[in-house]
């Protein structure tokens, strides 16, 4: 059974899911407004990486205005989403995220109606070279 989520829903969800980077790496709150003024207590900010599970069809159909929306949510909480990957049907998503903690992030997404099924902070930068 296929389940087809409301269109606003799927608009929302057009803000974690389209591939698409806000920002580049993680700045820190006085590198040039990277974080609301309305949370100057969050200066310290962590990168997480946020596992989501949709059912099939439930990303089609993402907008700019549903980005928009959980941008704006998102700065309620102290939240900056930087990017996010989704697998090749669409039923997954990767998403990378800046916040104060892990209660920030959840709240957020909650507020967004977005899945979570996995929250793991990521403090640490690998790089090839």
């Amino acid at each position: 059974m296929k389940i087809k989520l409301p269109a606003t829903l799927a608009g929302v969800l057009a803000a974690g899911i389209a591939s698409l980077a806000l920002a580049g790496p993680p700045t820190d709150a006085g590198a040039g407004g990277a974080h609301p003024a309305a949370h100057p207590a969050h200066a310290l900010t962590h990168r997480y990486l946020i596992e989501r599970s949709f059912p099939a069809g439930a990303l089609d159909g993402l907008d700019a205005a549903g980005k928009a929306a959980v941008n704006a949510t998102n700065a309620r909480y102290g939240v900056r989403w930087i990017k996010s990957y989704a697998n090749a049907d669409k039923t997954k998503t990767y998403c990378i995220y800046e916040g104060p903690n892990e209660l920030a992030i959840r709240s957020a997404a909650a507020a967004n109606k977005l899945p979570v099924d996995s929250v793991t902070e990521i403090p640490a930068t690998l790089l090839p070279k």
